[in-house]
Parts: C-alpha cells; structure tokens; sequence
C-alpha cells in the first residue's frame, strides 16, 4: 500500500484523500496526529503534505510524510515547489525522497516569498511549475501531480490562458491534477469543459475545502477571491450561534461534494486545516 501510484487508486475505486500541512508547534504537531487518528478509518486513498512558504518546511514535510506511510500504512503525496531552490538542491531532495520510497509528488511552482509581490525564481532553479514537472519527471520513478485552478490563476490574465498554461504542466509529464479549492460547481463543470477542449486527459480531481464557519470562508475568500454563493453566505449569517454556522457550512460541503461524485469526478481532495470532523462526516457522506 505504501507504494502505490495514487493514479491508479482512481481506476479501483471513488478515492477521498486528504491534505494537512506541517504544524508550526509541538501542540499543533500532536493534534495533528490525534486528528490523523481519527481520519484513519475513512481509509484516505492518499495524504498530501504541503510545503512552507519559501521551503521552509521541507524537512518537516518529509518527516511528516514518511510518519504517514511507516506508522499509518497510508500513501503520502509530498509538496515540493520551485521557490530559493536551484537545480542540484532540488534533485538532492527528491533522491532523499525516493530513497526513503516514496513514489509520489505535488508540483507547484509556489508563491511569491514573504514581502515580494511577484515570483522570482532562483537563479539556478525554475521559473515555471511545467519546468518543475519535467526536471521531476527526469528523475525515474515518481507519479506527479500538478495544481489546476478552476476560477483561474490569480496571475493568469483570463481563462484561455491559465489552460494553456495547465496544458504545459501536462505536456511535461504530470500525471495527475489535484484543483484549488471552489464553493460553486459551475466553475469546476466549466473548467472542465475547457480541459476537454484543450486534449487534457489525465485524471482531475475536485479540491474541496470543508466550511466551518462565517469567518473561515470570509478568510478564504481574502486570500484565494474564490467565488462564495450567495445563499450559502445568507446561511451562515441567519445562524445564531458558531456551531450552527459549523453544521450549515458542512452540510453545504456534503451536498457540493455529492454532486461532484453524482456528475462522475474520480475522487474528491479534502482540505482539511489539519481537523479531522468535517471531513470525516463529508467522507462518510460520500463514499
């Protein structure tokens, strides 16, 4: 099980797999592992682990990762993105990785460092995350996965251009899109309408954030402009109190999530924050 190709998961079976990201704190580290705990019995096809702004939790991704295969008997899918690395740093690690069997990879170019408004790549590294791809894929023996933005890139001038770009990541050689997160179908029915159009045929699997609450997709909709419908807005507000905008905000999650799997999407990507309760009562829900 710890080997597998997460690709091939979706050809057996309607696949849930989860995300969580390195805790900062030791606190944060054990709850993250009673969390774990708990997800564990959904059987997650896979886990993906991110990777800190700028790289700086490399080290702690890969720990994290190699917990999640030794001692939960679960895949790990690893984060690994273009930014401060050059070349020789980044073969290095995916050595390291493979070394310690792990077959699988997240591709991402990464965001602008803290204080830069743009993206400035390392002088011997990548500017692109295709160029990632293909220097990964040069490197015998991972499965790659890439990020695919169903409302766009926020750095891609319009739609067309953010396929074209997606296009370039799979021409590379990924093997697998995982999407940014969306609270509205329509954009994920139409983005795939546009991966159709582009000879786009590698799997592409919806990620979903769980809502938990008035502040959180208030937050969300800050950072990633992430389209909010209306009525589930108007929901959260008529609630009285958090826990109620907690149940209203999964309950949404569940429904959007159902009719992701009722229109035939391979598996759904969970965003979990690290919490393991909505996304076990989605999981449940789901599969």
């Amino acid at each position: 099980m710890n080997n597998v190709n997460i690709v091939d998961l979706y050809r057996k079976r309607f696949t849930v797999s989860i995300e969580i990201f390195p805790p900062k704190t030791e606190e944060g580290e054990k709850n993250l592992w009673r969390e774990l705990s708990r997800i564990k019995k959904i059987d997650p096809g896979f886990i993906s682990v991110t990777y800190g702004a700028g790289g700086s939790t490399r080290e702690k991704t890969l720990d994290i990762a190699l917990e999640v295969k030794n001692n939960m008997g679960i895949t790990p899918l690893v984060h690994f993105t273009c930014v401060g690395s050059p070349r020789k740093e980044i073969e290095s690690f995916l050595n390291m990785v493979k070394d310690n069997k792990i077959n699988n990879i997240m591709a991402l170019r990464g965001d602008p460092p803290a204080g830069h408004d743009t993206f400035k790549p390392h002088p011997e590294g990548f500017a692109y995350a295709n160029e990632l791809v293909e220097f990964i894929r040069s490197v015998n023996g991972f499965t790659i996965a890439v990020a695919g933005y169903p409302e766009g890139h926020t750095e891609a001038p319009d739609l067309e251009t953010d396929i074209v770009n997606l296009k370039k990541k799979v021409d590379a050689g990924a093997d697998l899109i995982l999407t940014q997160l969306f609270f509205n179908n329509n954009h994920f029915y139409d983005f795939m309408d546009r991966i159709e159009k582009a000879g786009i045929s590698i799997p592409v699997v919806p990620g979903i954030m769980p809502i938990t609450g008035l502040k959180q997709i208030t937050r969300i909709n800050d950072l990633s402009g992430a389209d909010i419908p209306p009525e589930l807005m108007e929901k959260l507000r008529c609630c009285d109190t958090e826990d109620q905008q907690s149940e209203a905000g999964i309950e949404f999650s569940m429904r959007q999530c159902s009719e992701l799997r009722d229109w035939g999407v391979p598996g759904i990507h969970l965003y979990t924050l690290n919490r393991a309760r909505a996304a076990l009562k989605i999981a449940e829900h789901v599969i």
